[in-house]
């Protein structure tokens, strides 16, 4: 039987926990991360009657985009839903695991299910993250440059953009003096070594540096590897909140508003005025995404797909482009079947069920 923290670890190579929002509580919420585990339960939210459905199911692990806690609990006494839900779930030997803000960070994830549901082309993450970025310099005898430039891209170094593999190589010579406990690669012991060196420098997300310095410490030849990280500025074109993408054609505002109401299944859309041009650059986010308004404004798209906005909010939209609120549970509703297609495909022998729990507690009548 799989253990939790392969599952767990799995989720995370794809949305880092350290990608997540200040504010947030993503991981493993509750359970052992030695346990064993072969059938999943895949939900929006948690709550009482979806830890039932896992007891019904004997699911050892419920992933959720929201966690359950988001704050901290100084007591546990089932005063409240989020109480009872912990104890129950506890109770019964069920896991928990959340991947909220950090699936909404990253290409792949919340936003861009939603992209693949509207049919989007060309997306692109709205609002890039900044100082995600860092890059490694080290130093490397020419004969294994090479092989460590192939470690260390391997490990996940030098990806930006559509490019990988991408580093940049200046010749020098380095110095140094092995002392009499030295097992030197080269040179003698008490004398001063010269060797021709290459400075290797790639640039990697913050997220994989074990990783990358692992790779580069294994495939380097020298006792003691001089590396530097440094910190960059540079937005992260792959992380960050929001997507924005093109329809494959021109739509009228009605006529998409319709596609929209069909696909998310949503009895209404509130809406700002409608402004008589065509739908064509879409961006989305999935949740409350009004803090995104100036980017998708700025970023010249036609409507701006989301949920919460308050009601002062739509006079933002100053007839500059139409905001379309679908509803939170609405938009991110398909999240359970980004993770369902994520755990199916990496470990066909699990059984994933889909949670059959509406966890909306909006209701509209």
């Amino acid at each position: 039987m799989t253990k939790l923290k392969e599952v767990t670890s799995f989720l995370e190579n794809i949305a880092p926990v350290s990608l997540q929002e200040s504010y947030d509580n993503a991981g493993l919420i509750t359970g052992d991360s030695n346990t064993g585990v072969d059938k999943i339960l895949v939900s929006l939210d948690v709550t009482e009657k979806v830890v039932d459905e896992a007891i019904k199911l004997n699911a050892q692990l419920i992933v959720a985009h929201h966690p359950v806690i988001f704050s901290g609990l100084k007591k546990i006494t089932g005063r409240n839903y989020i109480e009872r839900t912990i104890i129950k779930a506890i109770k019964n030997d069920i896991a928990i695991y959340a991947a909220h803000t950090n699936l909404d960070s990253v290409q792949n994830g919340v936003n861009g299910k939603i992209c693949e549901k509207l049919g989007l082309e060309n997306c692109k993450v709205l609002q890039p993250a900044s100082q995600q970025l860092k890059k490694l310099v080290t130093f490397i005898p020419v004969d294994h440059a090479d092989s460590v430039r192939e470690a260390v891209f391997n490990a996940g170094a030098g990806n930006i953009g559509n490019y990988d593999s991408c580093g940049y190589v200046t010749e020098g010579v380095g110095s140094f003096r092995a002392n009499d406990n030295a097992n030197p690669f080269v040179g003698k012991k008490g004398e001063i070594h010269a060797e021709k060196e290459l400075r290797f420098e790639s640039i990697f997300p913050r997220y994989i540096q074990g990783k990358v310095i692992s790779a580069l410490l294994e495939a380097h030849p020298y006792e003691e590897v001089a590396y530097d990280i440094y910190p960059l500025d540079n937005n992260s074109e792959k992380t960050g909140m929001g997507m924005l993408g093109t329809l494959p054609q021109p739509m009228n505002e009605k006529e998409f508003l319709k596609f929209l109401k069909s696909t998310f299944n949503t009895v209404l859309i509130k809406h700002t005025a409608l402004l008589g041009k065509p739908i064509k650059k879409v961006a989305v986010c999935g949740g409350s995404g009004s803090f995104l308004l100036n980017k998708a404004i700025g970023k010249g798209a036609d409507i701006f797909v989301s949920g919460d906005f308050k009601y002062h909010q739509f006079f933002d939209a100053e007839d500059k482009i139409v905001i379309a609120d679908i509803g939170h549970f609405e938009s991110e509703q398909f999240t359970k079947e980004l993770f369902y297609e994520l755990l199916t495909k990496k470990f066909p022998t699990f059984a994933v069920h889909l949670s059959e729990v509406v966890t909306n507690p909006v209701h509209y009548f």
